[in-house]
């Protein structure tokens, strides 16, 4: 179903692949709603976008349960109803398990795979009542080949797409679409937590506009799933059939990003939720 006309809300659509979901998804024709922790950057994506975009603007920060409780009303008074939910935000967080902090694997957890749950949830009666509704999830190619000092990361997109699939089948007979996107590394401000990762795993990295364009054209299709085209397709063949070669295939290149440690970012994790 084309996006022309259609009320879409897109979380973390400040920056990065949010913002390019953004501009493309208005130049579709489309209403959008822009949500974020950071409103300047979300003004920033609606001057991008053009239009009636500049009066879509919704601070909303996913970490904390009353917002997203708040977004049903705000939604409903702002559009009438809601057609499509991008969940677009999140947080990245790279560095050794042993370096990680209680208080960075829960944030993690629950803004990239606690907060898509609950705010899809309180935002299902507008979706149902489109009669036409889609969730749209933004995973990871991590959520399909676990990294190592990806840890907590990897975990939470793995639970997005094993979420994505049972939601799909539960609203089938609610005629709710539900697409899981799985881009690989793309090179948005998030980049600049794991970037000391990118040379000893051979990361690709894309360009925001490129992964927006692909998630939008699956959306419009209907697909339940996109990924990205080039040698991750058969890795992830690797990982289903052979899971063992993917751990030794790893193992020189996690040696290679330990020792890179010496030339690491400061410790934390970029958030991507703006």
């Amino acid at each position: 179903m084309r996006l022309d006309g259609r009320k879409v809300l897109i979380t973390g659509a400040g920056s990065g692949i949010g913002r390019a979901l953004a501009v493309e998804t208005a130049r579709r024709g489309a209403v959008v709603v822009l949500a974020g922790r950071n409103v300047a950057a979300l003004d920033e994506t609606a001057k991008l976008a053009g239009g009636d975009v500049r009066n879509h603007v919704v601070a909303l920060d996913l970490a904390v349960q009353d917002e997203r409780a708040a977004m049903f009303e705000k939604l409903h008074a702002l559009l009438g109803g809601l057609d499509v939910l991008i969940n677009n935000a999140g947080i990245v967080h790279a560095g050794p398990l042993s370096e990680t902090d209680d208080e960075t694997l829960r944030r993690l957890l629950e803004v990239d795979l606690l907060a898509p749950i609950s705010l899809t949830r309180n935002l299902l009666p507008l979706l149902r009542a489109s009669q036409a509704g889609q969730v749209v999830n933004v995973g990871s190619m991590f959520g399909d080949i676990a990294f190592p000092f990806f840890t907590a990361y990897s975990a939470a997109k793995f639970g997005l797409r094993g979420w994505s699939d049972a939601l799909r089948r539960e609203l089938a007979d609610d005629g709710i679409t539900v697409t899981y996107c799985a881009p690989r590394g793309t090179r948005t401000p998030a980049v600049g937590s794991y970037a000391r990762y990118v040379a000893p795993f051979e990361m690709r990295l894309d360009a925001p506009e490129t992964v927006a364009n692909q998630i939008l054209d699956a959306v419009e299709a209907g697909k339940r799933d996109v990924y990205p085209t080039g040698p991750e397709r058969f890795f992830l063949w690797v990982q289903k059939l052979a899971p063992a070669l993917v751990d030794g295939g790893l193992r020189k290149k996690t040696t290679l990003a330990a020792k890179n440690a010496v030339f690491r970012l400061p410790s934390g994790s970029t958030s991507i939720l703006s």
